[in-house]
């Protein structure tokens, strides 16, 4: 059974499964996982009370207060409870009430009503758990008390024009958006356009599900050059990549520094953290736009797939994928192959904007990447493994993928795509049969 029982209208599917959707596709999504967030919170604050949790209590109070200040200030909560952690904290924890395993604490949802009161300019006192001397205001950034404080806090918050003043006993802290301070660590904003404004999200512990993958505090000097990155990869998608560029700007919210890999980059989207890319640090403006292309792409599936069943449950199968080493369950090659459709789209375009060795580059992703999502299309309408719906989804996606099959590349373009995806599939044999 899906959490979310609600229908997608159906010109905006068809949109979807043509690989695009624009900003009102996005926007419909994003709206869906707002009501996702809210059943989750409040499936929390009952699951704490049934299973008589010993900060039922506080979860309670904290619920109560929030459903308060959204009668008043509705945005600013939404925009705290959306916020793509809370996402994570949540599932996290109704599952971890479900099954009594005393991993969450549902008594944090007093966090989020401190962080909802300080952007809502609400006067209050909210009773919360600490663990440690660290208390993560989600969407703000991370308070550090002194040592001794009790183990369940009474926060007072006093709001005033440029944050708030949060006191705990005889201890006073100023908080606020961006700015780091005495007992403070603030979230910071980058703000390359009025259309983009990422915060880079380096300090909550729900931030990424692999808590192992994710770096550290980002310096100064390392922010900058993201961001730059950032404007640079800006600039190339609104250039060349309109469609693109709005679903970024709608959809996108949070940016998550992870460890790099080995070799090259990794980036990564998760159906908890709806609106966070995380990505290790880009090289160029160039890699970080394809990189918000395909990851554009799975947070799209991703929030498709909580409002329609689109694969049947899978039933041990596994598949070739051009673009990983490992064979692939029949969700993850769908996924894989819508990703990849937005990267064969992005280089579509964008090769008549290069000349010179990045010219060259960028036909060969064109022309193999094409070509592996046409392939994975077809063993995935071949599988019988698709819903009528993901039928219907995928043979549109293949559609969109055929009519890039019909554009001229250059001949030594296209050769070095055929060598380098069937070295693939040599390595990938030797490796897997």
């Amino acid at each position: 059974m899906k959490l979310l029982e609600r229908a997608i209208p159906d010109e905006i599917f068809t949109e979807l499964a043509e690989g695009g959707g624009g900003a009102a596709a996005v926007r419909a999504l994003r709206a869906t996982q707002r009501v996702k967030h809210m059943l989750l919170l409040r499936g929390v604050v009952e699951e704490a009370e049934t299973t008589g949790h010993p900060h039922a209590d506080l979860s309670t109070a904290a619920y109560g207060l929030l459903v308060e200040m959204e009668g008043r200030a509705a945005d600013e909560v939404a925009r705290v409870l959306t916020y793509p952690s809370v996402g994570a904290w949540a599932w996290r924890t109704y599952r971890s009430l479900r099954w009594k395993d005393g991993q969450e604490d549902p008594g944090r949802l007093g966090a989020l009503a401190v962080a909802a009161a300080v952007g809502s300019r609400t006067a209050c006192a909210v009773r919360l758990p600490v663990t440690g001397r660290s208390v993560i205001l989600p969407s703000l950034g991370l308070l550090t008390l002194p040592a001794g404080v009790e183990p369940v806090a009474d926060v007072v918050v006093r709001p005033d024009e440029h944050g708030a003043e949060l006191g705990v006993g005889s201890f006073t802290v100023r908080v606020g958006p961006f700015l780091d301070g005495p007992g403070w660590q603030a979230l910071h904003r980058l703000a390359v356009t009025p259309e983009l404004s990422l915060i880079v999200d380096d300090l909550d512990p729900y931030r990424w599900a692999a808590e192992d993958a994710v770096e550290g505090r980002l310096s100064p000097g390392r922010r900058h050059w993201w961001e730059s990155c950032l404007r640079d990869a800006w600039r190339i998608l609104t250039e060349c990549h309109p469609v693109v560029a709005e679903e970024v700007a709608e959809g996108i919210s949070v940016l998550t520094p992870t460890r790099p890999p080995e070799v090259g980059q990794n980036s990564a989207s998760s159906r908890e953290t709806f609106g966070t890319l995380a990505l290790s640090e880009p090289r160029h403006g160039l890699g970080f736009a394809e990189t918000f292309a395909h990851e554009v792409q799975h947070m799209k599936l991703t929030a498709l797939t909580d409002l329609v069943d689109l694969t049947l449950p899978d039933g041990g199968r596994r598949f070739y994928a051009p673009w990983r080493p490992d064979p692939r369950p029949l969700y993850g090659l769908l996924q894989g192959a819508y990703a990849y459709l937005g990267v064969t789209e992005f280089w579509r375009r964008r090769r008549w904007f290069e000349t010179g060795e990045t010219g060259f580059r960028a036909q060969v992703e064109f022309a193999r990447w094409r070509e592996g999502a046409y392939l994975v299309t077809g063993t995935l309408l071949e599988s019988g493994g698709l819903t009528g719906r993901g039928q219907e989804f995928v043979t549109k996606m293949r559609a969109t993928l055929e009519r890039g099959l019909t554009e001229p590349v250059d001949a030594a373009a296209h050769a070095q795509a055929r060598r380098e995806a069937d070295r693939h599939r040599e390595e990938w044999i030797g490796r897997n049969v």
